[in-house]
This record gives structure tokens, sequence and C-alpha cells, in this order.
């Protein structure tokens, strides 16, 4: 850490993360800007030598956040005005900025390991930086049918957080929908410990329990016809169910299977109350046929 003073010098390498600014532009660059996203503050001198081995590894965190956080470098030499407003001493000195104010930063160069432990504390101000918008439209490509685009989306988004549960499950499921049962099976077998039983990704598990059960179920209209000429063979009854699920008819799939438990709830060791949860769990937990389906089975479990 040294005392202001000396020569100016080179400028630092621009970027959308990285940027040098100037006392011009502090108020738009770091106070409005930290609004919407925290912004690191890395005061600087290019004869500071402290300054030339924390600015790479300080910017080196700021990328591997992906966007997190944002960076800005100002030359203490060339913008005085605001280093003397803010007390800059010494250099280097850091600041974070967040809704328009400091509020974390350090002086002297850190080892890496406290650097990333400050990038993560200023980066979790902002909760999420965004993610969870980014999993709503990678969603709703998948709604829509576009499902490359949602996989490459929820992909990106676990370039940023590897353990986003949401994410994951999002992207197992979008392998699904693209038929690609084996890749979504190797990336459930590789879930991370964090978060192998988050909701998110336990429904992405159950869709693809069903998705293996969809490639062997039979023809709806005999498995109909078998039932209906014999109401009693609940093995028929389970595969019925299995099928109507297969062809998209998951309400008549629930239906069947509370037929099936209000026969029998033991039967097969309670396979039907089985094949329902992994039903409700596939879905989202407000799906009509989730509150509707487990109301029911309710009704005849606590009768």
């Amino acid at each position: 850490m040294l005392e202001l003073g000396g020569n100016s010098g080179a400028a630092a390498p621009q970027g959308d993360l990285i940027k040098d600014i100037t006392e011009a532009t502090f108020m738009q660059d770091v106070v409005e800007l930290s609004k919407e996203v925290p912004v690191i503050v890395d005061f600087w001198a290019p004869w500071c030598g402290p300054c030339k081995a924390l600015g790479p590894a300080l910017e080196k965190a700021v990328t591997e956040a992906g966007g997190r956080v944002r960076m800005v470098k100002v030359n203490v030499d060339e913008n005085q005005q605001i280093a003397a407003q803010l007390r800059i001493q010494s250099i280097p000195t850091v600041y974070a900025f967040f809704n328009g104010q400091p509020v974390d930063g350090f002086q002297g160069a850190l080892p890496a390991s406290e650097i990333k432990e400050f990038i993560d504390r200023v980066a979790a101000l902002a909760g999420d930086g965004g993610l969870g918008e980014a999993v709503e439209a990678a969603e709703q490509m998948l709604a829509e049918g576009a499902v490359v685009d949602a996989a490459q989306t929820f992909a990106a988004i676990l370039g940023e957080d590897p353990v986003h549960p949401a994410a994951y499950g999002g992207l197992i499921r979008a392998h699904l929908a693209l038929g690609e049962v084996d890749k979504a099976d190797a990336l459930l077998a590789a879930a991370p410990d964090a978060i192998a039983t988050a909701p998110e990704v336990e429904a992405a598990r159950a869709q693809l329990e069903l998705a293996r059960q969809a490639a062997d179920a039979g023809p709806v209209a005999e498995l109909r016809a078998v039932v209906d000429a014999d109401p009693d063979n609940l093995q028929a009854r389970f595969d019925l169910a299995k099928a109507l699920h297969a062809a998209g008819e998951v309400e008549a799939a629930v239906d069947e299977l509370l037929d099936l438990f209000r026969r029998d709830r033991e039967w097969n060791e309670g396979a039907a109350k089985a094949q329902l949860f992994t039903i409700f769990e596939a879905l989202k937990p407000q799906d009509p046929i989730v509150l509707k389906g487990r109301r029911k089975l309710s009704s005849m479990i606590f009768a």
C-alpha cells in the first residue's frame, strides 16, 4: 500500500464488466449503475507496485463472477477530485458500491482467496444477479417449444452458478424434451450433492422416470378395452394409467390411478400411490391437476 503521489500512466483494459472511468462519469458508471448491480471501484495509479498485483487478480475474480458485479478503475492521478471526495489517502483502495452507496471495501493487496470472498460477499447483496429472470426466460422458451434455446440458456446460467437448482433441473428437462433421455440421466447422476435433492432436481428426476416408462407404454385403446372388460384387472388399469400419461393425458392417468388406489391401496406394494407421487413431483406444485389429485388422494387416505 503506497501513499498518493507520482506520475500518470496507461489506462486499464476496457470491457463490459471492467472499464476505466473518470470523475466526469463517476455518477453514471458507479452511483447510478450500483442501483442495478454492485460496482467494485479500484482506485489505482500506474506507479503503484501493489496496484499492479491487485488489479489483475481483482479483474479475474470479477470476470469469474459472471456479471453479478461490475468493476471500474479510477486512476487517482488523473481524477484527484473524486479521490479527495472519497478520502482516498493510500492505494490500492477498493470500494464496493450498492444502491448508490459505498457498502464494503479494503486497502492494500489481498491474496486471491480473500479477493474472491470479497467479490462473493458483494455479489450476494443483489441476490442472484438476474439469474432468476434468466431461468424464467428459459422456462418460457421450453414451454413455447424453443427447446434448444432453452437448453443453451439453462447451460449458460449453470456456467455462472453451477449449483443453481432451477437451471440444473431445467437443463435435464430440456434434454428430455429433445428426446435425449440418456443425456438427461447422465446429468441427473452428476448432480452436485448440494442440489441433488432440491425440489427442481427431484421434479426432473420424476420426469425422467416417466419418460422411461413412456418408452414401454402400451396402446391406450387396447388397455382401455381390457379395463372395460375387467374393471378389477388392476395391472391393466395401472398400465393404462402409464399409457395415458405417455400420451399426454395426465389428468386421465391420475384418475385411473386414484380409482386403482380406491379399489386396493396396497396393490403391488402401494404402486398406485407411488406413481401418483411421481406424477405430482413432475408437475408444478400449484398445477390444478396436482391440487385436485392430492385432495382426492388425501380424502381416500383419511376416509
